[in-house]
């Protein structure tokens, strides 16, 4: 069965722990501490996968986790990192958080791969952590945390031009006639029940895809039917052929299912009111004056769009229609329509300036994590000035009340990383 929507819950890798070993040889009787450091965790990885178009690798399976990072070894051996787990999904996809509904990463246009989740870090081991006070410490740093996070995946059709309207009346027969799609025609409602792609070429070498959207209802913005399946797939589109039964063979009027649909569009986003939209009307060979005053029923409703009659069965008005669209594509922006980033789970989840504040024994305490990183990295200790802001750092970012707050006392330890110093208050 065809799938355009996924949800799964994604975890990366924990990191692996440094190892606790003292080095132990014959003529060497109290070596030094010699514990290898843990290995990263594997990350969550989404590919682009162009032979894929859709989602049902998704449908049966919930959780995907990648491998945690291996506990380091004695001499100073590494753990093995975690490996990544790598998701296949087709172009277009859209990778959302299931909680907030916001967009982590868009695998359209350029964006080919994304990794979405990092793995743990790998702990230090704790040859790391020896100091001139405390020559064997039996301490080493655990390995970073997994994270985990439920994702919503969805497919939006990469198509540059989107057929709407209600059920029957024609989208599928039209497709056909203009481009190499082959889709199920039948005369009763939802013959369509997943967006059809065509690929419409022209004579100057220059085409378009064009997507089949499936028969929108009353009350599709509100999700009645299958309406949010079905509008998402209008979002990437640059031109809108909205096609209605200028016949009314089903009882229905043409402008009121204009507007019918022109509202569900405007209820789900109103960016879809933007796209330029091209109305057709459809099956005019069946009425005696050719479709003229349905035409001119809709025109007079519609003044500023662009108007045609057609049949899609016979092919009355098809190569006028077929350039128009081009002519609209064509005056669109050319870059693929690509949604932005509105959701890292790596600051969020788990937040870039986190800050560790961990007793490692008696007298040894450390701290650790990618701020504290970041702020050796610009700080000149051996100056007045560097040491001041890093006296004023470790203030303000309440790490010195951590500190006191698990027992530190005077002359301790302080770990941050390869610098090492006595603490005084």
């Amino acid at each position: 069965m065809f799938a355009d929507q996924a949800r799964i819950i994604i975890r990366s890798g924990k990191g692996g722990n440094g190892h606790v070993s003292f080095r132990r040889e014959k003529y060497i009787p109290n070596g030094g501490p010699d514990g290898g450091d843990g290995g990263k965790g594997g990350d969550i990885i989404f590919e682009v996968d162009t032979g894929m178009n859709h989602l049902s690798d998704y449908r049966h399976r919930r959780k995907f986790a990648a491998t945690a990072g291996d506990e380091g070894g004695k001499s100073k051996r590494h753990g093995k990192n975690g490996s990544d787990l790598v998701l296949k999904v087709p172009p277009g996809t859209v990778v959302k958080d299931a909680e907030s509904g916001r967009i982590i990463a868009d695998l359209s246009g350029d964006n080919r791969k994304v990794t979405v989740l990092k793995g743990g870090r790998g702990g230090l081991g704790n040859h790391h952590f020896a100091t001139s006070r405390m020559q064997a410490p039996r301490y080493a740093q655990p390995g970073g945390e997994a994270i985990e996070l439920e994702v919503i995946l969805e497919l939006k059709t990469l198509a540059d031009v989107g057929l709407i309207g209600f059920p029957n009346v024609g989208k599928s027969t039209l497709l056909s006639r203009l481009s190499n799609a082959k889709p199920e025609v039948a005369n009763y409602h939802f013959t369509t029940l997943h967006p059809i792609l065509g690929v419409v070429d022209l004579p100057d070498g220059e085409g378009f895809v064009m997507a089949d959207i499936p028969g929108l209802l009353e009350g599709a913005s509100e999700g009645i039917g299958l309406g949010h399946d079905f509008l998402r797939h209008i979002e990437r589109t640059k031109v809108l052929v909205h096609l209605v039964d200028g016949a009314s063979v089903e009882g229905r009027d043409p402008v009121t299912d204009i507007r019918t649909i022109n509202n569900e569009l405007a209820s789900f986003s109103e960016k879809l009111t933007k796209k330029p939209q091209i109305i057709v009307a459809n099956k005019l060979d069946v009425l005696s004056d050719g479709g003229a005053s349905v035409l001119d029923k809709i025109k007079k409703a519609y003044p500023d769009a662009q108007v045609f009659g057609i049949s899609a069965v016979s092919g009355q008005g098809i190569d006028e229609l077929l350039y128009a669209i081009a002519e609209a594509v064509h005056a669109q922006q050319s870059e693929p329509i690509v949604f932005e980033s509105e959701f890292d789970p790596m600051k969020e989840v788990r937040p870039d300036d986190a800050v560790s504040v961990e007793k490692a024994g008696d007298g040894l305490y450390l701290i650790y994590g990618p701020k504290i990183e970041k702020m050796l990295g610009y700080t000149n200790l051996e100056s007045e000035k560097g040491f001041s802001f890093f006296q004023k750092f470790l203030k303000d970012q309440g790490i010195v009340d951590q500190l006191e707050a698990l027992g530190i006392e005077d002359g301790d330890t302080v770990q941050m990383y390869e610098l090492a110093f006595e603490y005084y208050r």
